[in-house]
């Protein structure tokens, strides 16, 4: 179908646009909203519990076993591991991009299957539970008292029963953690009243097994006559303390019953004492909700706080829900400020078009392309199964310089025509199209051909290429179809032969025009003789090249680097470390003391803190953490009142604290990859060696970090400082008394460390019954005088005949990765400078500083922004660079004249590395989709000058001529496309408030590479054209003959 076809039939065009623009409304409706694609790998996380066992003990009883069935699993990438002296054991396993989750979490629980036999009974009675989830917290909630009516249990178990288990089972989320403890019923022995019957933990334990059971006792009449038949059902397990009280230990032939509560004393308490949650001054607990791989965050966390909204009308009085931080907050807040950076982008660009044309009919035609191409492009994210995210959304703003330029082309060819005295809107549009069409096609294949290689890109920096790319790309398309088919058709009704006597007439429209007219026409004298000088000059031209090239390479080595800019997402967090081996008592006050400073702090909307446990280094009673939810964005306008402006200060305030390691930071800014935005590290001793030179090493290494420029700080929560006892039993003494020495540190784990004996049912939940001893009675060493066993006499015997016990530092903590010891640290990156600067201080200080046989690994977005996201670059635009050439070798049927095209493009990208140099921004994913755009969008428009100087060619101009006229005739499209584009960017690059620092890195890359890029092009490409097409003829002599009707120029 002839492009003369939709001329005449405006009905058909009309209705082709029409359809494009409701399937998109359509699409649009129904398209999920995130901040970013789902980039992050899955995550399949095994845990386990070893009840009173040392970090030591879980690592090698149950970690090492585990670990070595797992290792090797299909499409695995790498995994990590964590034991702690609360006796938990976790191993995370990170997968390649694109593994099934589900898959991932079949193989992984099927290898845990083969383990199970290594592990030791109390491990396997708890259980070993494997479950896939991301690295990504979608939102923390808290439950809180504000009048202190309910203390931090009862709250803490009001979430698991009533919200935690609800919201575990809303679609996309992998696993909700309460900070807080379960109950347990508590049976805190006496152990001297213990002794003093006969009696150990052993044969508490054997009564609970007695008589706290469910029991089938069958039924009466049965199989009989009778009338009715009666169940028999028992009591089953107790419920309450005083049926646990009245449990019978003994019982003699004279009625001397001996009971529990004789021996303990029994209360409904808690599984564990390692951990206590305040929120806003006042008990609490809160929730950390994670999200499963493939999920959609936003969905999620829309219905997780829909689900929170019901509950609160049917919280008891005194409870009350507070949302700390979800994902949404920050999307909808960014999205909201793209959405007005793209409404500013039109507004700009159709003045822009107006300014040139001088016409709103004119102006029109472009603006209603601009529309039907952006609200078409929603279909092809539909059909790709994209969602509208910041990226797609950036390539739409993108999108509004680019898919206006095929109409613009249309619009100013057929005003030439009627310029040049057409009397007919329907004959000039044809004639004009005729002109422009094949340009078209030609500009927007060579557009979208730039998209080809990066949709095979890997990685994370691939998915971010492959959305915007395809995004682009369709949006260019669906421009280059409004350009063939609805713009000539408007173009034929709307537009009309010039009046002379309209044109006479001195309105201000009139006078505005012929001003225009007049510093067009003195603009153009001027380039003109600026392309004759280069015309004339040849050297100039390839030193111009020459100096690009190498300006390009040098900026590109020098520029900083980083895979996605931070931004305030409007929560930060504060990570404790208290003196190794402190209790949970003295966490709590250091954290009391750090609560003015963050309460007082104008940013602070509401916080919450958790004794015990941390963010970065897991559990233990010497960790603490804070989280803060900032106020809105709109109510901390300024630069002071930034998150990072928030996160100085505090780090600032703290770092004068002597009594703890305080650590201020933001949360990471791509879902899935890790908790803040530092970098994570893992040192890995390959040795086998001790733990504690290899503490001592890493203390050095750290140390030599911390003095390099590029990083803030250097730190680990691991310490081998921890205050501990090392136990050594006396294996002859033990079996001088007929004992073995199991049994010896059997009874003492009870005692000490707590044994989990039965269970109870409660409030519909099965909960644990724990035995262990009074808190009281193992204060100290010396209590295990007071601790006693039975030997083979039946006598009691105190624990410390049978045991020594030598104080030692250890660790709390201890971790492994791939396989080998590892100790986790945390890389900050000072202020000026990029995380890949940091990254590349890491390598050339880990070379210097790590011994043979130690070695470092990077985990999460650190790691994928070192596996070559900035090395790819190079490749990507090379690519692109290359699919450009080969596809306007073919449609010039040339391998000479596409490099007058393709010599223009490093101009513009030197040229957006110049700008974000001199803007302080970094290399970002931002920053290089709108690079790969430009090498799209610069060619494009190089185009314009070489298809209209090879058409006049080929019809018998000269080079020079041809070159010349090109230049003539094609400034104003030209300049229409580069200033449409550059004040369509103006608002992303001088963007402020949510998400500026990525809109900025994407406008100044835009608009820095499109003022030189286009600079360039005007004078470079005419000398390009002629010195490459003089090579080709050379091989190739044209044929004029079949131009005889050219007309004399």
């Amino acid at each position: 179908m002839k492009v003369e076809t939709f001329i005449k039939r405006p009905v058909l065009s009309t209705v082709i646009s029409i359809l494009i623009v409701l399937i998109g409304i359509i699409s649009l409706i129904t398209l999920p909203v995130e901040q970013y694609p789902n980039i992050a790998p899955p995550q399949v996380v095994v845990s386990a519990t070893y009840t009173g066992a040392s970090a030591s003990t879980v690592q090698k009883s149950v970690i090492v076993p585990i670990e070595e069935a797992i290792n090797g699993v299909e499409n695995m990438d790498y995994m990590t591991s964590t034991a702690t002296n609360s006796g938990s054991a976790s191993i995370t396993v990170y997968f390649k991009q694109g593994t099934d989750p589900d898959m991932a979490a079949v193989n992984v629980q099927n290898r845990v299957a083969t383990a199970q036999g290594l592990l030791p009974a109390e491990v396997t009675k708890i259980g070993v539970t494997t479950f896939k989830r991301q690295n990504s917290m979608l939102e923390i909630f808290a439950l809180y008292s504000p009048d202190n009516t309910y203390d931090a249990t009862f709250i803490s178990n009001y979430m698991k029963i009533n919200l935690q288990t609800q919201v575990a089972r809303i679609p996309g989320v992998g696993e909700a953690y309460t900070l807080g403890n379960d109950y347990a019923m508590r049976i805190w022995l006496n152990p001297e009243v213990m002794a003093q019957y006969n009696l150990v933990p052993s044969d508490i334990t054997a009564v609970l097994g007695e008589q706290n059971i469910e029991a089938s006792t069958g039924a009466l009449g049965e199989n009989s006559e009778n009338i009715f038949q009666y169940n028999l059902n028992y009591t089953g397990r107790l419920e309450d303390v005083e049926q646990f009280e009245n449990m019978v230990i003994t019982s003699t032939e004279g009625g001397e019953v001996l009971r529990l509560k004789d021996v303990a004393e029994i209360e409904l308490g808690a599984v564990s004492y390692q951990i206590a949650s305040e929120v806003n001054g006042h008990p609490g607990s809160q929730c950390i909700v994670f999200q499963t791989a493939g999920s959609n965050a936003t969905e999620v966390v829309n219905n997780i706080n829909a689900f929170l909204d019901e509950q609160k009308e049917n919280l008891p009085k005194g409870l009350e829900v507070e949302v700390l931080q979800n994902v949404n907050d920050f999307l909808y807040a960014s999205i909201s400020e793209v959405i007005k950076t793209l409404i500013e982008a039109i507004i700009l660009v159709t003045l822009v078009v107006y300014f040139f044309l001088q016409d709103y009919k004119a102006t029109l035609i472009p603006t209603i392309s601009l529309v039907v191409s952006l609200v078409g492009t929603f279909i092809a994210i539909s059909l790709a199964g994209f969602s509208i995210n910041l990226l797609t959304l950036f390539a739409l703003i993108l999108a509004i310089g680019v898919v206006v330029d095929d109409a613009i082309v249309v619009v100013e060819a057929v005003q030439t025509k009627l310029e040049e005295g057409y009397q007919s809107s329907y004959l000039a549009t044809r004639d004009a199209m005729n002109d422009v069409t094949n340009a078209i096609i030609t500009c927007s294949l060579v557009f979208m051909a730039v998209f080809v290689p990066v949709c095979f890109t890997g990685g994370t920096a691939g998915i971010f290429y492959t959305q915007f790319g395809i995004t682009l790309a369709v949006a260019v398309g669906i421009s280059a179809i409004n350009a063939l088919t609805l713009s000539p058709a408007l173009c034929a009704i709307l537009m009309k032969p010039a009046n002379a006597e309209e044109a006479k007439k001195k309105s201000f429209s009139n006078r505005i025009r012929i001003a225009y007219n007049v510093a067009f026409s003195t603009t153009l004298d001027k380039y003109l003789k600026g392309v004759m000088f280069f015309l004339h000059r040849k050297w100039l031209v390839w030193s111009s090249i020459a100096i690009s090239l190498v300006a390009l390479v040098v900026l590109m080595k020098t520029t900083k680097t980083g895979l996605v800019p931070n931004e305030d997402v409007g929560t930060i967090f504060v990570n404790v470390n208290a003196v190794p081996g402190s209790t949970l008592h003295e966490t709590k006050k250091i954290l009391d003391e750090l609560e003015d400073p963050i309460k007082n702090s104008p940013e602070v909307q509401s916080y919450s803190k958790a004794v015990g446990y941390s963010l970065i280094g897991g559990q233990s009673t010497s960790f603490g953490t804070y989280i803060v939810k900032l106020k809105p964005w709109d109510e901390r306008e300024g630069n002071e009142h930034s998150q990072s402006a928030l996160v100085a200060r505090l780090n600032a305030q703290f770092s004068q604290y002597t009594d703890a390691q305080v650590m201020v930071f933001a949360p990471g800014m791509i879902p899935g990859y890790g908790t803040g935005n530092s970098i994570d590290l893992h040192l890995q001793d390959r040795t086998g060696g001790d733990m504690n030179t290899f503490y001592a090493q890493t203390m050095k290494y750290l140390g030599a970090l911390n003095a390099r420029p590029e990083i803030q700080v250097a730190y680990t929560t691991f310490s081998m400082n921890y205050p501990q006892y090392k136990v050594d039993v006396d294996a002859a003494q033990c079996k001088r008394a007929g004992i073995s020495p199991s049994t010896v540190l059997t009874e003492l784990g009870t005692y000490c460390g707590g044994s989990y004996v039965s269970n109870i049912n409660k409030y519909s939940k099965v909960y644990r019954v724990m035995l262990q001893a009074d808190p009281k009675y193992r204060l100290d060493e010396t209590a295990l005088s007071n601790i006693y066993v039975r030997n083979s006499n039946g006598e009691m015997a105190p624990v410390s005949q049978f045991v020594k016990l030598e104080r030692v530092l250890g660790a709390q903590v201890l971790n492994r990765f791939n396989l080998f010891p590892s100790i986790p640290t945390s890389i900050m990156t000072a202020d000026g400078y990029s995380s890949g600067q940091a990254i590349k201080a890491i390598e050339e200080v880990s070379k210097e500083m790590l011994p043979t046989g130690y070695t470092y690994e990077l985990s999460g977005i650190s790691r994928e922004e070192a596996s070559g996201s900035g090395a790819g670059l190079g490749i990507v635009l090379t690519l692109c660079v290359v699919f450009i050439y080969l596809l306007l070798s073919a449609l010039y049927e040339s391998y000479w004249v596409p490099f007058a095209v393709i010599l223009s493009v490093p101009f513009g990208l030197a040229g957006s590395f110049l700008f974000a140099k001199v803007m302080g921004l970094e290399n970002n994913i931002y920053l290089q989709t709108g690079m790969i755009m430009l090498i799209g969008l610069l060619a494009k428009t190089a185009i314009l000058l070489t298809e209209f100087a090879t058409a006049r060619r080929h019809r018998g101009m000269s080079l020079s001529l041809a070159a010349y006229s090109a230049a003539k005739v094609r400034l104003r499209p030209i300049l229409m496309t580069a200033f449409t584009m550059i004040f369509g960017m103006l608002p992303m690059m001088f963007s402020t408030g949510v998400g500026a620092n990525g809109n900025s890195s994407l406008g100044t890359g835009v608009v820095g590479g499109m003022i030189i890029g286009t600079l360039a092009l005007l004078f470079i490409v005419p000398a390009l054209f002629i010195a490459f097409e003089y090579i080709q003829e050379k091989f190739k002599p044209l044929d004029f003959s079949k131009h005889e009707d050219l007309l004399e120029q």
